[in-house]
């Protein structure tokens, strides 16, 4: 014969393993160090200070030319 099997201890226990892998999945979705966020910030700084001193001024601009 089979062996008996506690329905809410194997409930819990598969509650717990598809939380452990949910964690798993946002942790590889979503876990960056505070040091990966902060170089992200700087560059996207560094791109936007880039991108308006390249920017010309005076003359028309394409939304305003009909």
């Amino acid at each position: 014969m089979g062996e008996v099997v506690n329905l809410r201890l194997a409930r819990k226990a598969r509650a717990r393993d598809e939380a452990q892998a949910k964690a798993t999945a946002n942790r590889a979705r979503f876990g960056r160090s505070k040091a990966e966020r902060h170089a992200e910030e700087m560059e996207a700084a560094r791109r936007d200070r880039t991108l308006d001193g390249a920017a010309r001024s005076g003359g028309p601009v394409a939304d305003d030319v009909p």
